[in-house]
C-alpha cells in the first residue's frame, strides 16, 4: 500500500514529466518544423507538421478578439483546471484515476501555459488512414485524451452497475 506522500510524489512526477514532454516536444516543433513542409511517414498514417492554434479543440474560437481567447482559454481553463485538482484530492479516489486526472490537469495546464504566455498553441502531429485524419495536435492533447480515458475505464470497472465482474458476483 502506497502513503499518501508516495501517491502525491508519484503524481507529481507524472505531471512534471507530462508537461516537460511537451514543453521539449514543442520547442523542438517549432525550431525544426516551423516553415517547414509537412513530413510523412509509415504510409502517411503519421505526419508530422507544424501549426500554431490561436483557438481551442479544432480551432474553436480562433476567430474570437485576442482578450476573449485570453480570459476563456487561458484564465478560463485554467480555474477550471485547479477547480478540478481541488475537488479530486477531496474525493477518495482509485490510483488509475488519479493518475488519470494528473495526466489531463498536466496536459491542460501545458497547453494553459501556451496560451497566457503567447495567445497560442503549437501543434504538430497528426495520424490517420486515408482520408480519415484527426486534427493536429501535440503531446499535451495526448495527455488530455489518456487521462480522459483512464479515468472513464476505472470508473467503468469499479462501479456495480456497469462492470460485468460485479454483476456477475465475481
Amino acid at each position: 500500500m502506497m502513503t499518501r506522500i508516495s501517491v502525491r510524489v508519484m503524481l507529481l512526477v507524472a505531471i512534471s514529466a507530462t508537461v516537460g514532454c511537451d514543453r521539449v516536444t514543442k520547442h523542438i516543433a517549432a525550431t525544426t518544423l516551423a516553415g517547414e513542409p509537412r513530413q510523412s511517414f509509415l504510409a502517411d498514417t503519421f505526419r508530422l507538421e507544424y501549426a500554431e492554434n490561436t483557438g481551442a479543440f479544432l480551432s474553436l474560437g480562433a476567430n474570437w478578439p485576442p482578450q476573449i481567447r485570453t480570459a476563456v482559454f487561458g484564465i478560463g481553463n485554467a480555474v477550471v483546471l485547479l477547480a478540478f485538482a481541488v475537488l479530486t484530492l477531496r474525493v477518495r479516489s482509485t490510483m488509475p484515476t488519479l493518475l488519470g486526472v494528473a495526466l489531463f490537469i498536466a496536459g491542460g495546464a501545458s497547453n494553459v501555459l501556451d496560451r497566457l504566455a503567447s495567445g497560442k498553441v503549437i501543434d504538430f502531429l497528426n495520424v490517420g488512414l486515408g482520408p480519415v485524419r484527426t486534427g493536429i495536435f501535440n503531446v499535451a492533447d495526448v495527455a488530455i485524451m489518456l487521462g480522459t480515458a483512464i479515468v472513464v475505464v476505472a470508473a467503468w470497472l469499479t462501479s456495480p452497475d456497469t462492470c460485468p465482474r460485479y454483476r456477475r458476483g465475481v
